[in-house]
Protein backbone atom coordinates (compact mmCIF):
# COMPACT_ATOMS: atom_id res chain seq x y z
CA UNK A 1 0.00 0.00 0.00
CA UNK A 2 1.15 3.79 -0.29
CA UNK A 3 2.91 4.96 2.67
CA UNK A 4 2.48 8.90 3.82
CA UNK A 5 3.88 10.55 6.93
CA UNK A 6 -0.17 10.08 8.75
CA UNK A 7 -2.26 7.88 8.52
CA UNK A 8 -5.50 9.87 7.37
CA UNK A 9 -8.96 9.16 9.00
CA UNK A 10 -11.77 8.34 7.03
CA UNK A 11 -15.78 8.91 7.18
CA UNK A 12 -17.37 6.18 4.94
CA UNK A 13 -21.11 6.39 3.83
CA UNK A 14 -22.98 3.94 2.59
CA UNK A 15 -21.02 1.92 5.18
CA UNK A 16 -23.40 -0.55 5.88
CA UNK A 17 -23.85 -1.55 2.31
CA UNK A 18 -22.25 -4.81 0.17
CA UNK A 19 -19.00 -2.74 -0.70
CA UNK A 20 -19.45 -0.31 2.46
CA UNK A 21 -18.87 -3.11 4.82
CA UNK A 22 -15.96 -4.60 2.48
CA UNK A 23 -14.59 -1.44 3.39
CA UNK A 24 -14.95 -0.43 6.79
CA UNK A 25 -13.73 -4.26 7.71
CA UNK A 26 -10.76 -3.36 5.74
CA UNK A 27 -10.10 -0.01 7.39
CA UNK A 28 -10.99 -1.57 11.05
CA UNK A 29 -8.01 -4.49 10.36
CA UNK A 30 -5.62 -1.96 9.26
CA UNK A 31 -6.38 0.28 12.74
CA UNK A 32 -7.52 3.29 10.93
CA UNK A 33 -9.31 6.04 12.32
CA UNK A 34 -12.95 5.60 10.64
CA UNK A 35 -16.60 6.70 10.80
CA UNK A 36 -19.23 4.65 9.64
CA UNK A 37 -21.90 6.43 8.49
CA UNK A 38 -25.55 4.93 7.87
CA UNK A 39 -28.91 5.37 8.43
CA UNK A 40 -29.47 2.45 10.64
CA UNK A 41 -27.03 1.98 13.29
CA UNK A 42 -28.19 -1.74 13.29
CA UNK A 43 -27.00 -3.19 10.32
CA UNK A 44 -23.34 -2.46 11.71
CA UNK A 45 -23.64 -3.75 15.37
CA UNK A 46 -21.10 -6.16 14.44
CA UNK A 47 -18.43 -3.38 14.02
CA UNK A 48 -19.79 -1.65 16.95
CA UNK A 49 -16.77 -0.72 19.50
CA UNK A 50 -14.01 -0.85 16.57
CA UNK A 51 -15.35 2.17 14.28
CA UNK A 52 -17.08 5.05 15.37
CA UNK A 53 -20.72 4.73 13.94
CA UNK A 54 -22.90 7.17 13.25
CA UNK A 55 -26.35 7.44 11.76
CA UNK A 56 -26.97 10.10 9.35
CA UNK A 57 -28.92 10.64 6.26
CA UNK A 58 -26.88 12.44 3.48
CA UNK A 59 -30.27 13.69 2.20
CA UNK A 60 -30.94 15.67 5.64
CA UNK A 61 -27.39 15.71 6.72
CA UNK A 62 -27.47 17.55 10.26
CA UNK A 63 -24.97 19.77 11.67
CA UNK A 64 -23.45 17.63 13.73
CA UNK A 65 -23.83 14.54 11.12
CA UNK A 66 -21.66 17.19 9.04
CA UNK A 67 -19.09 18.15 11.45
CA UNK A 68 -18.51 14.72 12.23
CA UNK A 69 -17.90 14.28 8.18
CA UNK A 70 -15.43 17.32 8.42
CA UNK A 71 -13.34 16.34 11.33
CA UNK A 72 -12.34 13.29 8.87
CA UNK A 73 -9.38 13.71 6.50
CA UNK A 74 -11.16 11.53 3.63
CA UNK A 75 -14.62 11.41 2.98
CA UNK A 76 -15.04 8.09 1.21
CA UNK A 77 -18.67 8.41 -0.45
CA UNK A 78 -20.37 5.09 -1.34
CA UNK A 79 -23.77 5.67 -0.81
CA UNK A 80 -26.43 5.42 -3.10
CA UNK A 81 -29.86 4.63 -2.99
CA UNK A 82 -32.51 2.75 -5.99
CA UNK A 83 -29.71 -0.15 -7.03
CA UNK A 84 -30.05 -2.53 -8.70
CA UNK A 85 -32.98 -0.67 -10.66
CA UNK A 86 -30.73 0.65 -13.38
CA UNK A 87 -33.74 2.32 -15.69
CA UNK A 88 -35.28 4.37 -12.88
CA UNK A 89 -35.60 7.63 -12.92
CA UNK A 90 -35.39 8.49 -9.13
CA UNK A 91 -31.61 8.10 -10.09
CA UNK A 92 -31.10 11.80 -11.53
CA UNK A 93 -34.51 13.22 -10.02
CA UNK A 94 -33.94 12.53 -6.38
CA UNK A 95 -30.29 10.71 -6.18
CA UNK A 96 -28.37 13.30 -8.16
CA UNK A 97 -29.63 16.29 -6.56
CA UNK A 98 -29.12 15.08 -2.95
CA UNK A 99 -25.31 13.50 -3.51
CA UNK A 100 -24.44 16.59 -4.92
CA UNK A 101 -25.70 19.13 -2.47
CA UNK A 102 -24.44 16.74 0.59
CA UNK A 103 -20.82 16.95 -1.06
CA UNK A 104 -21.26 20.87 -2.10
CA UNK A 105 -21.57 21.86 1.41
CA UNK A 106 -18.80 19.58 2.88
CA UNK A 107 -16.34 21.35 0.20
CA UNK A 108 -17.68 24.60 0.77
CA UNK A 109 -16.99 23.70 4.43
CA UNK A 110 -13.14 23.03 3.85
CA UNK A 111 -13.45 19.73 3.06
CA UNK A 112 -10.29 18.85 1.17
CA UNK A 113 -10.69 15.12 -0.09
CA UNK A 114 -13.27 12.87 -1.85
CA UNK A 115 -13.07 9.82 -2.99
CA UNK A 116 -16.23 8.77 -4.59
CA UNK A 117 -17.65 5.68 -6.45
CA UNK A 118 -18.55 5.72 -9.91
CA UNK A 119 -19.61 3.06 -11.96
CA UNK A 120 -18.50 1.31 -15.66
CA UNK A 121 -22.10 2.19 -16.95
CA UNK A 122 -20.99 5.99 -17.35
CA UNK A 123 -19.01 4.32 -20.75
CA UNK A 124 -22.65 3.53 -21.67
CA UNK A 125 -22.86 0.98 -24.40
CA UNK A 126 -19.25 0.89 -25.62
CA UNK A 127 -17.80 -2.21 -26.26
CA UNK A 128 -14.54 -3.70 -26.26
CA UNK A 129 -11.27 -2.10 -23.49
CA UNK A 130 -12.62 0.72 -21.80
CA UNK A 131 -10.30 3.60 -20.50
CA UNK A 132 -10.56 6.78 -18.09
CA UNK A 133 -9.77 8.61 -21.57
CA UNK A 134 -12.82 7.69 -23.62
CA UNK A 135 -15.78 10.00 -23.39
CA UNK A 136 -18.85 8.85 -21.64
CA UNK A 137 -22.38 8.43 -23.27
CA UNK A 138 -24.51 6.71 -20.36
CA UNK A 139 -27.71 5.08 -21.60
CA UNK A 140 -29.04 4.45 -18.75
CA UNK A 141 -30.11 6.66 -15.76
CA UNK A 142 -27.90 5.26 -13.45
CA UNK A 143 -25.32 6.04 -15.44
CA UNK A 144 -26.54 9.35 -16.39
CA UNK A 145 -27.08 10.20 -12.92
CA UNK A 146 -23.46 9.33 -11.76
CA UNK A 147 -21.68 11.47 -15.04
CA UNK A 148 -23.97 14.44 -14.14
CA UNK A 149 -21.96 14.41 -10.67
CA UNK A 150 -18.92 13.93 -11.49
CA UNK A 151 -18.90 16.46 -14.41
CA UNK A 152 -20.73 18.59 -11.13
CA UNK A 153 -18.14 18.41 -9.03
CA UNK A 154 -15.07 18.71 -11.45
CA UNK A 155 -16.76 22.35 -12.28
CA UNK A 156 -17.04 22.99 -8.57
CA UNK A 157 -13.18 22.34 -8.25
CA UNK A 158 -13.20 25.73 -10.47
CA UNK A 159 -14.51 27.46 -7.46
CA UNK A 160 -12.99 25.82 -4.40
CA UNK A 161 -9.71 24.08 -3.67
CA UNK A 162 -10.33 20.30 -2.99
CA UNK A 163 -9.21 16.68 -4.21
CA UNK A 164 -11.37 14.50 -6.25
CA UNK A 165 -10.82 10.89 -7.21
CA UNK A 166 -13.89 9.42 -8.97
CA UNK A 167 -13.32 5.74 -8.52
CA UNK A 168 -15.09 4.12 -11.61
CA UNK A 169 -16.29 0.62 -10.21
CA UNK A 170 -17.15 -2.30 -12.48
CA UNK A 171 -18.39 -5.49 -11.35
CA UNK A 172 -18.17 -7.06 -7.73
CA UNK A 173 -19.08 -10.37 -6.00
CA UNK A 174 -18.30 -11.19 -2.91
CA UNK A 175 -19.93 -13.54 0.32
CA UNK A 176 -22.49 -10.49 1.14
CA UNK A 177 -23.55 -9.31 -1.71
CA UNK A 178 -27.48 -8.96 -2.79
CA UNK A 179 -29.65 -12.04 -2.71
CA UNK A 180 -30.48 -10.93 -6.30
CA UNK A 181 -26.98 -11.07 -8.03
CA UNK A 182 -26.18 -14.11 -9.48
CA UNK A 183 -23.59 -14.51 -7.26
CA UNK A 184 -26.57 -14.72 -4.01
CA UNK A 185 -28.89 -16.34 -6.34
CA UNK A 186 -26.53 -19.65 -7.13
CA UNK A 187 -25.31 -19.72 -3.42
CA UNK A 188 -29.06 -20.09 -2.58
CA UNK A 189 -29.46 -22.64 -4.72
CA UNK A 190 -26.88 -24.45 -3.46
CA UNK A 191 -27.95 -23.72 0.41
CA UNK A 192 -31.20 -25.36 -0.96
CA UNK A 193 -29.65 -28.18 -3.03
CA UNK A 194 -31.19 -27.25 -5.96
CA UNK A 195 -29.75 -29.42 -9.03
CA UNK A 196 -29.70 -27.09 -11.18
CA UNK A 197 -29.29 -22.87 -12.16
CA UNK A 198 -30.93 -21.35 -14.70
CA UNK A 199 -28.93 -18.27 -16.19
CA UNK A 200 -28.54 -16.36 -19.38
CA UNK A 201 -26.17 -18.24 -22.24
CA UNK A 202 -23.25 -16.40 -19.84
CA UNK A 203 -20.94 -15.65 -22.89
CA UNK A 204 -21.04 -12.17 -22.55
CA UNK A 205 -18.06 -10.66 -21.23
CA UNK A 206 -17.42 -8.37 -18.15
CA UNK A 207 -14.58 -7.12 -15.55
CA UNK A 208 -14.56 -8.49 -12.61
CA UNK A 209 -13.26 -8.00 -8.54
CA UNK A 210 -14.07 -9.65 -5.71
CA UNK A 211 -15.44 -7.23 -3.51
CA UNK A 212 -12.21 -7.56 -0.84
CA UNK A 213 -10.01 -6.10 -3.82
CA UNK A 214 -12.05 -3.65 -4.32
CA UNK A 215 -11.96 -2.43 -0.75
CA UNK A 216 -8.57 -2.30 -1.34
CA UNK A 217 -7.90 -0.43 -3.83
CA UNK A 218 -10.56 2.39 -3.00
CA UNK A 219 -8.68 2.77 0.75
CA UNK A 220 -5.46 2.62 -1.20
CA UNK A 221 -5.87 5.74 -3.49
CA UNK A 222 -7.75 7.61 -0.45
CA UNK A 223 -4.55 7.13 1.39
CA UNK A 224 -2.98 9.16 -1.36
CA UNK A 225 -5.12 12.32 -0.56
CA UNK A 226 -4.72 13.58 -4.11
CA UNK A 227 -6.55 14.77 -6.75
CA UNK A 228 -6.59 11.98 -9.21
CA UNK A 229 -9.64 12.62 -11.52
CA UNK A 230 -11.57 9.37 -12.88
CA UNK A 231 -9.70 5.93 -11.83
CA UNK A 232 -10.96 2.67 -13.45
CA UNK A 233 -11.34 0.40 -10.10
CA UNK A 234 -11.32 -2.83 -12.13
CA UNK A 235 -8.96 -6.19 -12.88
CA UNK A 236 -8.41 -5.24 -16.73
CA UNK A 237 -9.07 -8.73 -17.27
CA UNK A 238 -12.15 -9.65 -19.97
CA UNK A 239 -14.11 -12.62 -17.99
CA UNK A 240 -17.44 -13.95 -19.41
CA UNK A 241 -20.34 -14.62 -17.10
CA UNK A 242 -19.99 -18.18 -17.87
CA UNK A 243 -16.12 -18.37 -16.96
CA UNK A 244 -17.24 -16.57 -13.72
CA UNK A 245 -19.88 -18.97 -12.48
CA UNK A 246 -17.57 -22.14 -13.42
CA UNK A 247 -15.09 -20.57 -11.35
CA UNK A 248 -16.86 -20.23 -8.52
CA UNK A 249 -18.23 -24.00 -8.47
CA UNK A 250 -14.50 -25.29 -9.03
CA UNK A 251 -13.36 -22.79 -6.01
CA UNK A 252 -16.34 -23.65 -3.76
CA UNK A 253 -16.61 -27.37 -5.05
CA UNK A 254 -20.21 -26.98 -5.59
CA UNK A 255 -21.78 -29.58 -7.79
CA UNK A 256 -24.80 -28.20 -10.22
CA UNK A 257 -26.48 -28.21 -14.03
CA UNK A 258 -25.83 -24.60 -15.24
CA UNK A 259 -29.02 -24.33 -17.69
CA UNK A 260 -27.62 -21.70 -20.10
CA UNK A 261 -30.17 -19.60 -22.02
CA UNK A 262 -32.67 -19.58 -19.94
CA UNK A 263 -33.17 -15.83 -19.58
CA UNK A 264 -32.28 -13.26 -22.37
CA UNK A 265 -28.87 -10.93 -22.48
CA UNK A 266 -29.73 -7.46 -20.64
CA UNK A 267 -30.25 -4.73 -23.15
CA UNK A 268 -28.68 -1.51 -20.94
CA UNK A 269 -25.03 -2.82 -20.84
CA UNK A 270 -23.04 -3.80 -24.62
CA UNK A 271 -22.30 -7.47 -24.74
CA UNK A 272 -18.58 -7.22 -24.34
CA UNK A 273 -16.60 -4.70 -22.58
CA UNK A 274 -14.22 -4.86 -19.55
CA UNK A 275 -11.82 -1.92 -17.91
CA UNK A 276 -8.17 -0.95 -18.53
CA UNK A 277 -6.51 -0.65 -15.37
CA UNK A 278 -3.15 0.50 -16.23
CA UNK A 279 -3.81 3.80 -14.26
CA UNK A 280 -5.09 1.63 -10.97
CA UNK A 281 -1.96 -0.10 -11.36
CA UNK A 282 0.54 2.82 -11.94
CA UNK A 283 -0.89 4.54 -9.09
CA UNK A 284 -1.02 1.52 -6.58
CA UNK A 285 2.37 0.48 -7.84
CA UNK A 286 0.81 -3.26 -8.39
Amino acid sequence: MPTSTTCPSFAVTGASGFLGRAVLRALVERGVDVVAITRERRRLADFEGRARIVEGDVSRPESKFRDIVLGQDVLLHLAWDGLPSYQSLHHFETELPKHFHFLKELVCSGLKTIVVAGTCFEYGMQNGELSETLNCCPANPYGFAKNALRRQLEFLQTHYSFNLTWARLFYMYGEEQSAKSIYGLLSAAMRRGDSHFDMSGGEQIRDYLHVNDVAASLIQLSFLKQNLGVVNVCSGTPTSIRGLVESWLTKNEWKIELRLGRYPYPDYEPFAFWGNAQKLRSLLRT
